[in-house]
């Protein structure tokens, strides 16, 4: 069986993608989740972009630039995992995700099992 990574292990990324898609089965859970209505739910927490009626809402993260509004910015953690919306429940919906073939790649080429990069350099 090939190794898989522990989301809980990970600093976000996914969370940082630009568009995280709910469907109105997520708001509705995410408004019981938060004992709001679903109105209000679809309001504080989603809006409408890139052809679709609700994406979740993103604030400043300094690792990603941006990301999911639920991320907990200290704890690099989801604030609302039980309720988190169906797209997320799937992912990657392989053994592993693009941060994990990276994680692997960088800690082989540093000769370090425990490394993990933070911080991004990039240079002209």
């Amino acid at each position: 069986m090939p190794e898989t990574y522990d989301c809980m292990n990970c600093p976000g990324y996914c969370c940082s993608y630009p568009i995280i898609v709910l469907t109105k089965r997520d708001v509705i859970r995410l408004a019981k989740f938060k004992g709001l209505s679903f109105e209000d739910a679809e309001h504080r927490y989603t809006r409408p972009d890139h052809g679709y009626k609700r994406i979740i809402r993103r604030v400043d993260d300094e690792h990603f630039g941006r990301i999911c509004g639920f991320f907990d910015l200290e704890k690099r953690r989801c604030t609302i995992y039980k309720a988190r919306p169906a797209i997320c429940r799937s992912f990657p919906g392989t053994n592993n995700c693009g941060y994990y073939d990276f994680l692997q790649f960088e800690r082989k080429g540093q000769e370090d099992d425990e490394y993990v990069s933070t911080t991004w350099h990039f240079e002209d």
